[in-house]
């Protein structure tokens, strides 16, 4: 069922385990982050959290999922908590700067795994908490 697989990927998100954030993607997963380009594969996905790790601590709250009947779709809303721990390249220097920030996922699911994941958030929200 689609909203297990995306239950399971929230919460390694939240325990930080990346591994098992993979074992819910297909091998062809298309990673669409916010501002960012496409990435293609569990290896590009992988490369993105392991850069995330390092630049940021996060946890999800205020989680809720939809999923549609025959389980090929599904979204999710949350709330991020963050903390800024490295700077990222081209956004401002990072003092371990805390931020609170909604934002959501939207999912395409292939045979009970994670083929798309596309997230939103506000930028600029996001740019003001932390400058």
């Amino acid at each position: 069922m689609s909203r297990d697989a995306i239950d399971r990927y929230f919460a390694a998100f939240n325990a930080g385990d990346i591994d098992a954030m993979l074992a819910e993607l297909s091998e062809d997963v298309d990673h669409h982050v916010n501002e960012g380009v496409i990435r293609r594969g569990k290896p590009a996905f992988a490369e993105f959290c392991a850069h995330m790790s390092r630049c940021y601590r996060e946890t999800l709250t205020d989680m809720v999922i939809f999923a549609n009947d025959d389980g090929t779709r599904a979204a999710a809303e949350y709330v991020v908590n963050g903390t800024y721990l490295e700077t990222d390249e081209g956004l401002p220097p990072a003092r371990g700067q805390t931020y609170r920030l909604p934002a959501g996922s939207f999912f395409t699911l292939k045979h009970g795994k994670i083929a798309r994941v596309t997230t939103y958030y506000n930028l600029a929200d996001w740019l003001r908490q932390v400058k």
